[in-house]
């Protein structure tokens, strides 16, 4: 399992993070909405993850690993998403 949570509540993608962790994750955010989510382990995501980050748009610690895509191409786009008004997401 590639989603681990700290005794503070703080959640950790490390790896890479497959399809299945989409699922664990939804429900560590749900059970604790304002967890951060730790990204400087994580190499990879898969897109549903992303999703998942894209809608709950958790407080994020990172960035990953700089020269990675995920640092490249994704990250940014999860800070810039971040800094615009949600439009009415529910999470669950």
């Amino acid at each position: 399992m590639t989603v681990l949570t700290a005794a503070d509540g703080t959640l950790f993608l490390e790896g890479e993070c497959p399809n299945d962790d989409a699922e664990t994750l939804l429900q560590h955010l749900l059970a604790a909405p304002t967890a951060a989510v730790d990204l400087r382990n994580c190499e990879r995501a898969h897109t549903s993850v992303l999703q998942i980050l894209l809608a709950a748009r958790p407080r994020l610690l990172g960035p990953p690993e700089a020269g990675t895509s995920l640092w490249r191409w994704v990250y940014p786009a999860l800070i810039s998403h971040k800094q615009t008004e949600p439009k009415n997401v529910r999470l669950g």
